[in-house]
């Protein structure tokens, strides 16, 4: 492709109001353009980013006998009804109406067309299990749109929908959608983590995180091993050291302090470690009382999942000083009211001659011991992971990290089914609802996020197998007939070896050019210079900024091998 008749409308500023980097570098490169808030197109470039994205998710889909289709973008109001369980439809759809004043909804996700056309097609248990994905636009009213193509009201993605009879067959197929999905990143070269999360109606299900700054998604995760878990959902050791020294007697002390209880260990000069906080909890409608040491912070989400809890609250303090004739920073374990549930994370049983709260205000317990001076119900898992513990896996230790979704897999089993009555007749003559999987990558994210982790100082730095082109070749001054006779050849050439050129053969000066091949971010960049009569070329390796020089006779031979490693 020759430069000149290209269209790359690079820019030399930074758009006004554009924070995230990657939004930028795709903007300046001409990668893109925006229309509206959220709303952007794909030029040429973005485009052949996007398309390679594509190919690589379609080879692996098809790797693992899964159905490429294309549903309508259109919808009917009353099909999306059918089969949501809310009380409206889900506010970011866009709904229209046409001038028969008939209803439709865009489609943001397909599910329910496509669940209403193998409710329609497939009958027999025969015809399971069955696979079927989609490369789509759509489109959705997001509120806040920000950061580029990381989250806008339209975008590209894919979407695969398994149908089966069994929830082991569902879950034989959800394992190789989520090592299927692992390969389509590892090629794509886009770093994230695969983590476990909670929903309503899913049986289980996994985000895929890729880490970006400013990110919407906290995560903990090994930095030498492969755990990854949500912050307040990693899990950290139960095993904790236990001082020897021997316990001492409980003591009430009397403290005129302002403050909140995990504040006492400083009050009195001990180490935080020594101190634990109690909190009354509303959990499901039962009152249950949890301790933690003062050097932790107890995660809600863990404590939701350890009693498989539905709603899990503080309890106010007025409740609080009814119950206790106490306030919230001075409850304590001690003399609790009789049939209340305790439990405690683990670390809380380590504590040797402790300090907690004595359901006065004002008055302390010194010399605490757990068991000896309180029962536990149930020591678990509660506390908030910290940089720096050991991971869970025993390899390496807990990093945190901020990130965005890239995709996610999710078994549905029979809920979503059941809702719209959509079913199949098993082998003993019986009607039975699909049990199902959805899984979804969004590309247009994956786009930006791939920038986002592909990029320096002077711009995109593509992975080589996603790049728009191989090579950039820049030839200096197309004034110089040797240069330009030299560049030309070299051009058809290296297109003889199947390699995607861009030949810029703009009449600019060399200080423009080369910003640009910067900016745009293509793997090699050949220069053309005065040492073209020589037979010597500049090549330079935009991952790592190398330059070197090398005779026109070998140019071939050394991309070959340049661009088959490590591939």
């Amino acid at each position: 492709m020759k430069q000149s008749r290209a269209f790359i409308p690079t820019m030399r500023e930074i758009p006004a109001d554009v924070e995230k980097k990657s939004h930028q570098l795709l903007l300046r490169a001409g990668f893109l353009r925006q229309h509206t808030s959220g709303i952007y197109s794909y030029l040429p470039f973005g485009l052949k980013v996007l398309k390679k994205i594509e190919t690589i998710i379609r080879e692996e889909m098809e790797a693992i006998d899964a159905v490429e289709m294309r549903s309508s973008i259109l919808h009917k109001e009353a099909l999306v009804e059918t089969f949501t369980t809310d009380e409206k439809i889900d506010a970011r759809l866009i709904q229209v109406e046409d001038r028969k004043h008939r209803q439709y909804v865009i489609g943001a996700l397909h599910k329910e067309l496509i669940t209403s056309l193998i409710q329609e097609e497939v009958h027999s248990y025969k015809q399971l299990p069955l696979m079927l994905y989609q490369i789509v636009t759509s489109i959705q009213d997001e509120l806040r749109p920000r950061f580029g193509l990381i989250q806008s009201r339209e975008f590209v993605k894919q979407e695969a929908y398994s149908f089966h009879d069994s929830k082991e067959d569902l879950q034989e197929k959800y394992e190789q959608m989520k090592e299927a999905y692992s390969a389509i990143f590892s090629r794509l070269h886009l770093k994230q983590f695969a983590v476990s999360y909670d929903a309503k109606d899913l049986q289980y299900a996994h985000q895929f995180i890729a880490p970006a700054d400013d990110g919407d998604e906290r995560i903990a995760y090994s930095h030498m091993g492969t755990y990854a878990a949500h912050i307040d959902e990693a899990a950290v050791s139960i095993e904790y050291e236990k001082t020897d020294e021997a316990p001492e007697l409980l003591e009430k002390i009397h403290i005129v302090f302002e403050g909140e209880a995990k504040d006492i260990a400083k009050e009195l000069k001990i180490p935080a470690e020594k101190c634990m906080q109690t909190f009354l909890y509303e959990v499901d409608g039962e009152l249950v009382a949890v301790i933690n040491r003062c050097d932790y912070q107890i995660s809600e989400q863990k404590l939701k999942k350890a009693l498989n809890a539905s709603l899990v609250q503080l309890v106010e303090n007025s409740a609080v000083e009814a119950l206790l004739a106490c306030d919230v920073h001075s409850i304590g374990p001690i003399q609790l009211p009789v049939g209340l549930k305790v439990i405690a994370d683990y670390a809380v049983s380590s504590i040797v001659n402790g300090v907690s709260g004595a359901n006065e205000n004002g008055v302390y317990f010194i010399n605490v011991n757990p068991e000896r001076d309180f029962a536990v119900n149930e020591y678990l898992d509660l506390r908030q992971a910290l940089e720096g513990d050991p991971a869970p896996d025993g390899i390496g230790e807990l990093h945190f990290t901020e990130g965005f979704e890239v995709g996610r897999i999710a078994s549905l089993g029979t809920s979503y089914s059941e809702g719209g009555q959509a079913s199949y007749i098993d082998e003993n003559g019986e009607k039975k609802p699909f049990v199902m999987g959805v899984y979804e990558l969004n590309l247009s994210r994956i786009m930006a996020i791939l920038a986002e982790q592909y990029h320096d100082e002077s711009g995109l730095k593509w992975p080589k197998n996603l790049a728009p082109y191989d090579i950039h070749l820049v030839p200096i001054d197309l004034n110089d007939e040797h240069q330009f006779e030299f560049a030309t050849n070299l051009y058809h050439l290296l297109q003889s070896y199947r390699f995607g050129v861009l030949f810029d053969d703009r009449v600019e000066r060399a200080g423009v050019k080369f910003q640009d091949a910067d900016l745009i971010g293509l793997p090699v960049r050949i220069t053309i210079g005065q040492k073209a009569k020589e037979g010597i070329l500049e090549v330079k390796f935009r991952d790592t900024g190398e330059t070197v020089e090398w005779q026109i006779g070998e140019v071939t031979e050394k991309l070959q091998a340049y661009f088959t490693m490590h591939e």
